[in-house]
């Protein structure tokens, strides 16, 4: 059974991130690939942080992000990194390592993607002010910069398509986002495990809560 929303479903976001983000990675390669071939690789990439909370226990944090790779010179050509709550965390390990490495990627010949499918935590630092929005989509094209290409929308609309961009002189290969996110959303059956009368962290308005509740209400699965 597919999301009861348009675009991003946002009861993912407390109860199966640690399952969404390393199954969206995988499955936006799955798209990207056949794109790309036979000129470029994409690689599923890992790093790993300690999370440290004062009170709580140090945690070990594994994250996922995409590479884009020259298949002839192996050179990274594009980073794809979807923002995990950790890395939004205002004064957090997470956010202070994933800057660092940020800063590393902007600083790099390396284009940066950066998919905030968060409505919580800190908005990342961008030059000038994004436009109002849930969720964005920022590009940043290595040969642009400090400019960068923002793509904005709310709890009630469908994912954008993106460009993915790649060497100068090759057109960008153009995602769906709308689709990555189908395809996740039921390949891991996420319907018979979301508990939709949960109370949504950060909360919404009225008006939104009221339309979430209208979303929200649907048989349960098997009926």
């Amino acid at each position: 059974m597919p999301s009861p929303y348009p675009g991003m479903d946002p009861f993912l976001e407390m109860q199966e991130w640690d399952d969404f983000h390393p199954t969206f990675n995988t499955v936006l390669r799955e798209f990207l690939s056949p794109a790309l071939e036979p000129d470029y690789l994409v690689r599923v990439e890992r790093r790993v942080h300690v999370e440290r909370d004062g009170t709580e226990p140090e945690t070990m944090r594994r994250e996922t992000y995409l590479v884009v790779r020259d298949r002839e010179t192996m050179q990274i050509v594009t980073v794809i990194e979807l923002l995990s709550p950790s890395n939004k965390r205002r004064n957090g390990d997470g956010c202070r390592e994933y800057l660092m490495k940020r800063e590393e990627f902007l600083s790099s010949p390396a284009h940066l993607v950066e998919l905030d499918f968060l409505r919580g935590g800190i908005r990342l630092p961008v030059v000038g002010s994004l436009p109002p929005g849930d969720y964005y989509a920022i590009v940043s094209r290595a040969n642009r910069r400090p400019r960068c290409e923002v793509y904005a929308w709310t709890l009630r609309d469908r994912l954008p398509s993106i460009p993915i961009p790649l060497k100068l002189g090759d057109d960008d290969a153009v995602v769906s986002l709308q689709e990555v996110f189908e395809t996740v959303y039921q390949r891991a059956r996420y319907d018979l495990s979301v508990k939709y009368d949960a109370a949504l962290d950060p909360p919404l308005n009225e008006s939104e809560q009221q339309w979430v509740n209208l979303k929200s209400t649907r048989p349960a699965p098997g009926v």
